[in-house]
């Protein structure tokens, strides 16, 4: 993960936001599915006509906001809650892989993917059925 921790603001489509400042369609979501960690970092990011955000919470956990406030990515050091993952992506998760847990969860245009404790990638449909796993 990345923490700019010096604020020096050398990306100046970045702004750092107080939690007042967060989107309440986002902090809806942190209540919900990270009650427990508190937010270290938020920024909100304008690059081409596009808007991101990106929260910081303890625990290592990174989320990335679209510009209509829907999560996109989650990337972690220990296991995701279970509730942020679709459940058809969790159960294939358990029975294919019982001993590892996820990490890291991402929303493409096109596909969704997870990333196991072990490295191993695993590319989704948007709709949760399985497609290939990637061995990068």
């Amino acid at each position: 993960m990345r923490v700019d921790t010096d604020n020096d603001d050398d990306d100046e489509n970045e702004i750092v936001l107080s939690e007042a400042e967060i989107p309440a369609e986002i902090m809806a979501y942190l209540n919900e599915h990270f009650a427990s960690n508190a937010i270290i970092r938020a920024l909100k990011e304008m690059d081409d006509n596009t808007v991101e955000y990106e929260i910081y919470l303890d625990g290592d956990y990174e989320l990335e906001f679209n510009e209509n406030f829907e999560i996109i990515s989650i990337e972690g050091i220990t296991e995701l809650p279970d509730s942020v993952i679709p459940q058809s992506i969790l159960d294939y998760v358990t029975q294919n892989y019982p001993n590892d847990f996820i990490v890291e969860w991402e929303l493409e245009d096109d596909h969704q993917q997870v990333e196991l404790n072990n490295g191993i990638e695993i590319k989704f449909t948007l709709n949760g059925e399985f497609i290939r796993v990637d061995n990068e």
